[in-house]
């Protein structure tokens, strides 16, 4: 138990249900659609797409998602890839004869086509209750209200002004500056788009005027997207992929996605007595940053669009683990494999919802870096991802940029399941930063028995780009005791990423939900 003269959030208890997200609105619209007869399909859904208006600088219907789903009365889990496609005319060959080393994070060559949209309109078809129309009246309401900006949203835009170019400054700048905290941001033009997706379904968006908007401003800025590549766009189920850890399963979103990155870093401290070692330690914090190292690694080499990926069970194999962990000096930091260049703490949303019958939907949204390429659309200001950047342009590589083909990406649902059981849907934002998150909260969890806010709360740490990078709440001790390892250790200028997790105490009949302090929202349930 928490010390309550310490500043800090107690875990959320209900019995019903449960949404837990980075966003107050977010998670209170969601808590409304299940009081109103939604499952957490609809409830889900209803708050992602708000976080769009509440967090643009997030994530947007010009976005991708991922989503894991145990329906109710059932433990299986169920994949859903909603994310999109390079547009037909990408070229590798082509970038590179322009003298480009990698794809830019910024401009049209960097967009691919959205996927989330397809990926809610399926999962409310299949799974929800309600229908579209009552998971997306809540964003119609406030994007044409408007929503008042929060202290993290309102710290992100001012950071991030200078991305947004042409009609994206019109759309999300007022008088060329970003909105302060409780300016009221509306985005009457992305109402009406979500209206034309509650009367004509996915069409409404990739086909019409609204794909006609999008395919429209791309070109103008000498991007080869067509309305083909936005009417092509499907949503695909998967098979996730899986890993034991001291008693518990973590379940992840299969590539594309990096979710392999976090049972890899798992199976390789499979190999290390984390249980000996202090909670937040110097010697944790190392043992975790090795793996990392080199799970990342094995990452860049192999995860790709799935189509393309040939060296997944390698990756996954005890034995490729068993000989990495051989790799790791308990008191010595090797030196750091050779990086793509990426950002850490990146641009997602995450909502987590379970509701009383037990479906629960772990779902994460972004449209990547802050602002995504930093262009709109002219007519709706549909704000355009940029995962385009998570190709490589390096030949012959699985992850090589190429048209018709989805890029490595790193955002990541979860979910933790023990004895047969889902006991806790969970995400972790941060762009590469993710499968560390994953980790850390896993062995907060399962290795040194924190409830699940105090796994969200703890210190975290993760090695970028040849630095060891902590977040001000380690200790002195522990970043001298890492210094003294051989790690270049360095404060990270920003939270790394943020997370929401909901604990299943099926013995009790209680959900326990936990939302990061380091973003604006919160977990409720009624």
């Amino acid at each position: 138990m928490r010390d309550f003269q310490l500043p800090g959030r107690s875990p959320v208890y209900a019995t019903n249900g449960i949404c837990a997200t980075s966003h107050p609105l977010a998670a209170k619209v969601a808590v409304s659609v299940l009081e109103q007869g939604g499952n957490a399909v609809d409830a889900a859904i209803a708050g992602a797409v708000l976080l769009g208006v509440a967090e643009p600088q997030m994530t947007g219907v010009g976005g991708d998602c991922f989503v894991l789903l145990k329906p109710a009365g059932e433990e299986r889990i169920v994949a859903l890839n909603g994310s999109g496609r390079a547009p037909a005319g990408l070229s590798a060959e082509a970038l590179r004869g322009r003298g480009l080393a990698a794809v830019p994070t910024e401009g049209v060559d960097a967009v691919t086509i959205p996927g989330a949209v397809d990926a809610f309109c399926r999962l409310s078809a299949d799974w929800g209750r309600l229908g579209l129309a009552a998971s997306l009246a809540p964003a119609i309401r406030y994007a044409e209200e408007g929503v008042p900006v929060a202290p993290r949203v309102a710290f992100d835009w001012a950071e991030n002004t200078a991305r947004l170019t042409g009609e994206a400054r019109r759309f999300y700048l007022s008088g060329s500056k970003a909105p302060t905290v409780g300016q009221v941001f509306r985005a009457p033009g992305q109402a009406e788009v979500l209206r034309r997706i509650v009367r004509e379904g996915r069409a409404g968006f990739y086909e019409g005027e609204v794909a006609q908007d999008m395919v429209a401003s791309l070109r103008a800025l000498g991007g080869g997207h067509t309305t083909e590549d936005f009417a092509a766009t499907r949503s695909d189920y998967t098979e996730p992929v899986r890993g034991e850890y001291r008693g518990h399963e973590l379940v992840e979103h299969p590539p594309n996605g990096q979710g392999a990155t976090a049972i890899l870093m798992l199976n390789i401290l499979k190999h290390f007595d984390m249980a000996a070692l202090a909670p937040f330690s110097a010697e944790r914090v190392h043992l975790e940053a090795e793996a990392a190292k080199l799970a990342y690694d094995a990452r860049n080499r192999f995860l790709a669009d799935a189509d393309f990926v040939t060296r997944l069970d390698h990756m996954l194999a005890p034995e490729t683990a068993e000989r990495l962990a051989r790799l790791i000096d308990p008191v010595r930091a090797m030196e750091q494999p050779p990086q793509r260049a990426e950002a850490v703490h990146r641009d997602t949303v995450y909502i987590t919802v379970v509701d009383r019958d037990r479906m629960a939907v772990s779902l994460i949204y972004s449209i990547y870096w802050a602002f995504g390429a930093g262009i709109a659309s002219s007519k709706f200001g549909i704000l355009f991802q940029n995962r385009g950047a998570g190709f490589t342009l390096e030949r012959g590589h699985p992850n090589e940029a190429a048209g018709g083909k989805r890029p490595m990406h790193t955002i990541i649902p979860g979910m933790l399941r023990r004895e047969g059981r889902l006991v806790m849907p969970f995400g972790v934002m941060g762009g590469a930063y993710q499968p560390a998150g994953h980790v850390a909260v896993v062995n907060n969890l399962g290795v040194y028995g924190t409830d699940p806010q105090e796994a969200l709360d703890a210190p975290r740490a993760f090695p970028d780009a040849g630095k060891l990078k902590l977040e001000r709440g380690h200790s002195a001790s522990v970043k001298a005791g890492l210094a003294a390892m051989g790690h270049d250790v360095t404060i990270s200028p920003a939270p790394l990423g943020g997370g929401q997790a909901i604990l299943i105490d099926h013995e009790a009949g209680v959900l326990i939900g936990a939302s990061d302090p380091r973003k604006d929202g919160c977990a409720l349930g009624y």
